[in-house]
């Protein structure tokens, strides 16, 4: 089913900041879902079918393909209701953003999007799905930017937004060897997070100048993670050990590799801990590091999308957010009804949204700018802040 987001002109109160934070941000040019949603947001409206769509030469055309019914129709929803705050928050007027719902097959979505005309494809959600939208996509010439957080879904016309987690090991892994840390071990999930992340460690500890001594996998269960935390454990003493999970996993573990007031070894995590109560209830994660995208300008996101919709969003909501803040920049030089000019996306100099920096290299992956933190005292601390600019 297809939903159209009629585009209103709303103006904010001068009081809301956050459209002025993201378009000065824009302006510089410099450079699986998280969060609680404790309410279910308002229901899309039905759109007219393709055939009824108005001609619009004014305005661009994009699709917005996320799941809006089934498992992950709550995130979709909540994607695609930051996608119109972008909108309503920037009264942008020069585009056309209309919604598709992947839950009932992601190629027939991507389909009737290529259909009606739009130039430009934000989503989908989920890896999984992006093969078959992309056979659509490639075939009418209209790039894709996908949620998706798996690096190896990028290809030609493929841009892949999410935060990805070799990134977030690849920040962590070098402060860490900078405070001195040389030695690595990691616990990692069965699957596919667990085979990047493990990818990723080996990759940058290597080229960081540490060393792998041992790795250890689980199901991902309690239990399982239990056992193979004392597995690891017996496997030697190291400086600092990965935990590529949750913080209410990784917690269990913790308790397992650094008994309580024990001084090592360091506990690492990945940016799957952002936002985790676990982190300062747990007395074995007292000094552990992460690294994830800034959190700054995430507590007036919420409360806006709060206002609007009576439900907080889904922490991944950003990603459409900062979507249409990108194309927002992107189309100063994109003409409607021309092709999008996929060039703007790899400029070296990268973008600025809510999340902070970030850039997509020629292959189609993310770079992103990550902030490392540290649990401290109970809370969780910036102990190095995120760069608001790539450098060359």
């Amino acid at each position: 089913m297809m939903f159209e987001q009629r585009i209103v002109q709303a103006r904010l109160p001068r009081r809301n900041l956050l459209a002025a934070a993201a378009m000065a941000t824009l302006a510089a040019c410099a450079v699986v879902p998280k969060g609680p949603a404790p309410t279910t947001a308002p229901a899309p409206r039905p759109a007219p079918s393709g055939s009824q769509l108005p001609s619009d030469s004014q305005r661009h055309r994009i699709a917005l393909l996320v799941p809006m019914n089934g498992v992950n129709g709550a995130v979709g929803q909540s994607i695609a209701n930051a996608a119109t705050m972008a909108v309503m928050d920037t009264n942008a007027q020069n585009l056309r953003i209309t919604n598709y719902d992947t839950s009932a097959g992601a190629a027939s979505a991507a389909s009737r999007a290529i259909a009606d005309g739009n130039q430009l494809i934000l989503g989908p959600l989920l890896a999984d799905d992006i093969p078959a939208v992309a056979g659509v996509a490639r075939a009418a010439k209209v790039p894709i930017i996908s949620f998706s957080n798996d690096a190896d879904a990028a290809g030609r016309d493929v841009y892949v937004m999410g935060s990805l987690p070799g990134e977030s090991i690849r920040r962590t892994v070098r402060y860490a060897r900078g405070r001195g840390v040389t030695s690595f071990a990691a616990l990692v999930p069965k699957g596919d997070y667990g085979e990047r992340a493990s990818a990723a460690l080996i990759a940058e500890t290597r080229a960081a100048g540490g060393s792998l001594t041992a790795m250890e996998s689980y199901d991902r269960s309690a239990a399982s993670i239990t056992a193979a935390a004392s597995k690891l454990r017996g496997r030697g003493a190291v400086d600092a050990i990965l935990i590529a999970d949750s913080g209410s996993l990784s917690a269990r573990a913790a308790g397992v590799l650094k008994p309580r007031g024990a001084a090592s070894p360091r506990l690492l995590g990945t940016e799957l801990w952002s936002g985790e109560k676990a982190l300062s209830t747990s007395p074995s994660l007292e000094g552990a590091w992460f690294a994830a995208v800034s959190d700054t300008r995430f507590p007036q996101f919420v409360k806006s999308y709060r206002t609007r919709f009576g439900a907080a969003p889904y922490r991944i909501a950003t990603l459409g957010y900062d979507a249409v803040l990108l194309t927002l920049r992107v189309a100063r030089d994109w003409k409607p009804g021309r092709m999008f000019p996929t060039t703007s996306l790899t400029s070296p100099d990268g973008f600025l949204g809510l999340d902070g920096a970030f850039r997509f290299d020629r292959s189609g992956v993310i770079n992103r700018a990550f902030e490392v933190r540290e649990v401290s005292g109970g809370a969780v601390k910036v102990v190095s802040p995120a760069p608001t600019k790539f450098g060359n």
